[in-house]
């Protein structure tokens, strides 16, 4: 019966090897390669060593953990550079990079909100009437500075990019995404800025 396995795989591999090494009319025997096609089980042996897959289960997957993180400290990097193959799609399109770079030229009190909340929340704990009198007074005016600021900001963004992108659908949710970013400080937005400040959107 052995004998007879290994006298039927023989067979199979000759058949796949005349399969294959069939010419195209017109041209000669084996491809034109200048070499004999090779059989299946070499073809399947060669296919594997490309990939650099270990036959060992144990090899194979801390290789295929190592891919993957080597995929992934690629896709940080892509983010980090701001390549837009490796960005969420919410930050994909040029109508986006148009609103970030818009934010990024620019200083806005936004930014610095969270440090204010830090502040008035520390305040608080100071158990005076006036001084937690004045504390609410300076939040409530810095919060409305900070809405005023902001609705300039989004107001000249919205002139800007109706002429970069005439089309509406270009600009869906253009403002409130430009909105998220001002709540962000400057060194931990993501994709990073990539003009300074006072500089004008790359179209």
């Amino acid at each position: 019966m052995f004998g007879l396995n290994r006298k039927n795989a023989a067979a199979n591999d000759a058949v796949y090897t005349d399969v294959v090494g069939q010419s195209a009319p017109g041209q000669v025997a084996g491809g034109g390669k200048g070499h004999a096609t090779p059989s299946r089980r070499e073809a399947e042996e060669a296919r594997k060593s490309q990939l650099k897959i270990p036959k060992d289960p144990k090899a194979a997957k801390k290789a295929s953990r190592q891919r993957d993180q080597e995929d992934r400290a690629r896709a940080r990097e892509g983010m980090r550079n701001g390549e837009e193959k490796y960005l969420p799609a919410r930050d994909r399109g040029p109508a986006r990079a148009f609103a970030r770079d818009f934010v990024d030229g620019r200083v806005t009190l936004a930014e610095f909100f969270i440090f204010i909340a830090i502040a008035v929340l520390a305040l608080g704990f100071i158990r005076n009437p006036l001084i937690q009198s004045w504390v609410s007074i300076g939040f409530f005016a810095l919060t409305a500075l900070i809405v005023v600021d902001t609705v300039v900001l989004l107001v000249q963004l919205s002139l800007r990019a109706k002429k970069a992108f005439p089309e509406a659908k270009d600009r869906k949710g253009l403002l409130l995404y430009a909105t998220l970013r001002t709540l962000q400080l400057r060194r931990l937005r993501l994709p990073p800025p990539r003009v300074r400040r006072g500089g004008a959107p790359k179209v």
